[in-house]
């Protein structure tokens, strides 16, 4: 949840700061990050990417590997490959056995883990400034020789469908929104599950594996971040020392399969055993690579962040139609993704009053001028949570590695608050209108059994993308 914070705009608010404590909150808000400056990009010889970004306030370090390679990269009746791929990236190498890649981390005092996503899959570790030898030595190892043993292989296959069983298909809204996907997007990739369809998991093959490994495991189309205590002119030679030897590969090809405008509303309904209905509506909206970006991002912290967004505000606890509202807008995707809006319908009340109460709010952003003070707020809010969250090495090596695999820049990420705090009214008019119409929306209705109605039973929430 984001921090809350007293938002400049606001005239009641103003009397309690004296003038030169906000014009410095001003400055904090509008300049980029601190860390900008402190960011040193290379590239190895074999095309490798390399991030380095000194921050020396606390002896740790957070070392991670991003691969270009996620569910937007697999053909049809091969879905869940990049993330089973890694589930298998742990069972070891020749030179590290299985279990020792956790072992090794574990008993030198860090962390570690992984996670695959619509356009990536990364990994990483979390250790002492004194340790990062280590992550040099494993993440190169397993970059180029990685077991997949086939008799891990069969036993990884059934974890894997216990994870989908668990998350989505025992979870009836993160079933809904598979399904919402899955009709949003007819042509582009994203229209299928990161975890993969069960019967592409039943069916997937070492051979397969295996290939899917040596495409895109690559040097050149990886990216190493690496924020914490160190020096970069003594790391660079080391990093060099672990990764450049490890041969480069032809690229794989981009995907070229492109959605079509949506050209009307699309819509699901899914009846399963579960206590409460529950509503979830996505919009077709640009990346990073429009300038549109940066009012969006405005525009769902002001519609759906919290629970002081207009969404929660209205249909939560205004009208008391729902018990928990939201929604997300990701800029940061390889191509077009969807900026969705839900809300979970209360006791009593009816799918369509609350699905009339999210569009009641929708509609009001493209009709209305968001009040400066709203405004203001709203912006403060982001640059904010940037600002806090930047305290975190993981997260600011998170942001740079996840902009750097899905085409941005670091400049992206470094000047987004810069860029945010640009964002007027009339830009929130405009995106509104262009972006969140009817013709361009696809919304899943989840509608409990009777069975379940009759149970009680407590509804749980999830995101199945």
């Amino acid at each position: 949840m984001v921090p809350s914070i007293h938002h400049i705009g606001q005239k009641k608010r103003q009397s309690v700061y004296p003038n030169a404590v906000l014009f410095i909150f001003v400055l904090v808000l509008l300049s980029p990050p601190a860390w900008a400056a402190r960011i040193l990009e290379s590239t190895l010889t074999n095309g490798l990417k390399i991030v380095l970004q000194e921050e020396q306030k606390a002896p740790v370090v957070t070392f991670q590997v991003w691969y270009r390679v996620g569910s937007r990269n697999e053909a049809v009746g091969k879905t869940g490959l990049s993330h089973f791929l890694e589930h298998m990236m742990f069972k070891g190498t020749p030179r590290f056995g299985k279990g020792e890649f956790s072992r090794i981390v574990a008993q030198n005092g860090g962390t570690e883990n992984a996670f695959t996503g619509n356009d990536y899959t990364a990994y990483f570790e979390n250790f002492a400034s004194d340790r990062i030898h280590l992550s040099l030595e494993l993440e190169s190892d397993r970059m180029q020789n990685a077991l997949i043993d086939h008799g891990e292989f069969q036993l990884e296959r059934e974890v894997v469908k216990e994870e989908r069983r668990s998350r989505t298909d025992d979870d009836p809204t993160a079933d809904l929104i598979e399904n919402l996907y899955a009709i949003a997007f007819l042509t582009h990739p994203y229209h299928n599950p990161i975890i993969g369809w069960m019967s592409d998991i039943d069916h997937l093959t070492r051979e397969e594996m295996v290939h899917h490994y040596r495409k895109y495991y690559v040097p050149n189309n990886a990216t190493l971040v690496i924020v914490g205590a160190f020096d970069s002119k003594k790391l660079l030679p080391l990093i060099q020392n672990a990764f450049e030897k490890i041969p480069a590969s032809p690229l794989p090809p981009d995907v070229v399969s492109l959605e079509r405008p949506q050209v009307g509303e699309r819509r699901i309904i899914i009846k399963r055993e579960a206590q409460l209905p529950f509503i979830f509506i996505g919009y077709h909206v640009p990346n990073f690579k429009d300038p549109d970006v940066y009012p969006l991002a405005v525009l769902s912290q002001i519609l759906s962040t919290g629970k002081s967004s207009r969404l929660y505000r209205g249909v939560v606890y205004d009208q008391q139609i729902a018990l928990d509202a939201g929604g997300h807008y990701d800029d940061l995707t390889a191509d077009s993704d969807l900026f969705y809006v839900y809300a979970v319908v209360q006791a009593g009340s009816s799918p369509d009053q609350v699905e009339k109460g999210v569009l009641d709010q929708i509609n009001r952003l493209k009709t209305e001028a968001v009040p400066p003070d709203e405004l203001q707020k709203a912006k403060n809010q982001i640059a904010s949570s940037h600002i806090f969250a930047s305290d975190s090495n993981f997260y600011q090596a998170m942001q740079i590695g996840k902009a750097l695999t899905v085409g941005a820049s670091v400049q992206y990420v470094t000047e987004f608050t810069e860029n945010i705090q640009k964002v007027t009214a009339v830009d929130i008019l405009h995106v509104a209108k262009k972006y969140l119409t009817d013709d361009t929306k696809s919304v899943g209705i989840l509608l409990p059994t009777q069975k379940e109605i009759e149970q009680g039973m407590a509804p749980h929430l999830g995101r199945g993308k």
